[in-house]
């Protein structure tokens, strides 16, 4: 698969069949003609952007299940199934599990009882345990809708007309918008690789099972392998760059220059309005 884009039509029905280890998506972008794939960037990132700072600040648990409902729509809006998006909750479980075991350990209240004796769990840390897992899956679909419906150009593009104004404190915002993209777009050829990698050592013999601890340490032997391919991909990207002549952005010019239509300007005031909601809220 590509660093950049999944620019096979069939790639995105071929990813819901794959196991969900095997299907994360995060970073990829899977091209199409759908409503939300021909909005503005900009409209996309600003709606995105201050529902992620609403998720974040708000403290009801409603508000998130309405904004899981929103993404969810926006997903078929965007002809995405909707397994597509849950590829990203494998490599994201132990953290949501960890969120939860320490939330249910650590604050104080009633204790849970199981088998008639009292543990060191309490409901309200399950209750809290529960709640920040359920914002952080939130926002891990809403970015997921943004890289899969956005184009790597059209991205670097939007984020680099929205923070134009920074130019002003004599800030590189071209190259800034670049490598936050490029960063991006390297999570999936960065999870593809460890896969690969990790496949290749377990039929050498590796073996990777036995305690938490004993598993974090077997995989220590992946991490300079990875660190390699990964430098040895972003070398090739940067030779191509400037083969292709690329000089930063002073002087450059768009074949295509962005602007917002009657229903991105649409679509962003309602975003911007539902995102304030939640705040206010």
């Amino acid at each position: 698969m590509d660093l950049y884009s999944l620019t096979d039509p069939t790639v995105a029905n071929n990813l819901v069949s794959l196991p969900l280890s095997k299907a994360i998506t995060f970073g990829r972008f899977v091209p199409g003609n759908s409503p939300l794939h021909r909005l503005d960037p900009r409209a996309k990132i600003l709606t995105l952007s201050l529902w992620i700072i609403a998720l974040t600040l708000t403290a009801r648990s409603p508000m998130l299940v309405g904004a899981l409902l929103v993404f969810i729509v926006a997903a078929r809006l965007g002809e995405l199934p909707i397994r597509l998006l849950l590829g990203n909750f494998k490599p994201l479980m132990p953290v949501l599990l960890l969120t939860l075991a320490f939330n249910a350990w650590l604050i104080e209240g009633q204790a849970i009882v199981l088998a008639g004796k009292p543990t060191v769990l309490t409901i309200e840390g399950l209750e809290r345990g529960l709640f920040l897992c359920l914002r952080l899956s939130v926002i891990v679909v809403g970015t997921s809708l943004l890289t899969l419906t956005t184009s790597p150009l059209s991205l670097a593009d939007g984020l680099e007309e929205l923070l134009k104004p920074l130019e002003r404190l004599k800030l590189p915002v071209h190259e800034l918008a670049l490598t936050g993209t490029i960063a991006l777009r390297f999570i999936p050829y960065l999870t593809d690789e460890a896969g690969r990698i990790y496949n290749a050592q377990r039929a050498r013999g590796a073996d990777f099972s036995g305690s938490l601890i004993n598993r974090a340490r077997r995989l220590v032997p992946l991490l300079v392998p990875l660190f390699v391919a990964a430098y040895a991909r972003a070398d090739r990207l940067a030779v191509a760059m400037e083969a292709r002549g690329y000089a930063g952005g002073r002087g450059r010019t768009r074949y295509r220059m962005l602007k917002m239509s009657g229903l991105d300007l649409t679509v962003t005031m309602a975003g911007l309005l539902g995102g304030t909601l939640v705040l206010l809220q």
